[in-house]
């Protein structure tokens, strides 16, 4: 890194940040200890993010444990506030969801895992407790794996092998080889299908939202009931209607 460079840098804000989102990674609330380990950081590093955010009002205490304090959520709104992108997706997804009955999701690729950026349940939803900030695991997912397969090869393999692969249900693609080749099936459909990889009982399906010069900035997808539906009646209703928003937002980004 270049000098000028270096002094621009903010160690301590990059310290607290990933003091941030090891609570996503811990999912519950940390210990000094905890945090350390999960960062990288020194104990006294760690104490004094901790400390810092939570005198700040952005996490809460009870003198052994650090939780998110409700301030938080000003980082997370003031993402979608100030993207054009969320904002112009989300009434899509409500008409979308309207139509199909069905939750739908736009997701970006955020390391090893599709993050939600824009999200409308129905009155008869899942009940996975999915929401905008969500996060799911790329490589069992059906909108990870579009943002996947946009990748070039390489950059997948390599983001795959960094990744933990948990087998999450007796449907969960693990192995490499298996998921490179899922991968390759996307590109060249188009499209990616879950079927009870990431839960029992859950189906998805994806397609890439690309803009004017065919760069993959997002998915968009649905999901439902493996009661309600088969993966060929997915295909069937609910694929049109994604590419149906692929074509808009396509033309709009």
């Amino acid at each position: 890194m270049e000098p000028d460079v270096d002094k621009e840098f903010v160690a301590g804000l990059e310290k607290g940040l990933m003091v941030i989102e090891a609570f996503a990674l811990k999912n519950g609330p940390l210990t000094i200890t905890e945090a350390a380990k999960i960062t990288g950081h020194s104990r006294s590093s760690a104490r004094r993010s901790l400390i810092t955010l939570e005198r700040l009002g952005y996490l809460e205490t009870d003198g052994k444990q650090f939780r998110p304090a409700p301030r938080l959520l000003r980082l997370a709104h003031a993402y979608v506030a100030a993207s054009p992108l969320a904002k112009l997706v989300q009434p899509t997804l409500e008409a979308l969801t309207e139509r199909t009955q069905e939750p739908s999701s736009f997701a970006v690729l955020d390391g090893s895992d599709a993050v939600f950026v824009a999200r409308a349940t129905a009155k008869r939803s899942l009940s996975g407790g999915l929401w905008i900030g969500s996060r799911l695991p790329a490589y069992c997912a059906a909108t990870g794996r579009v943002l996947l397969a946009a990748l070039p090869e390489e950059e997948a393999l390599q983001r795959l092998q960094r990744m933990v692969r948990q087998r999450l249900t007796p449907n969960t693609l693990t192995e490499i080889p298996a998921l490179m080749e899922e991968l390759a099936r996307v590109r060249a459909q188009g499209y990616a299908l879950n079927d009870e990889e990431l839960e029992l009982g859950v189906r998805s399906i994806a397609v890439p939202i690309r803009n004017a010069a065919g760069q993959t900035l997002a998915s968009v997808s649905l999901a439902t009931a493996a009661a309600r539906r088969t993966t060929d009646n997915m295909i069937d209703t609910l694929l049109p209607e994604l590419e149906s928003i692929r074509r808009m937002l396509g033309s709009l980004i």
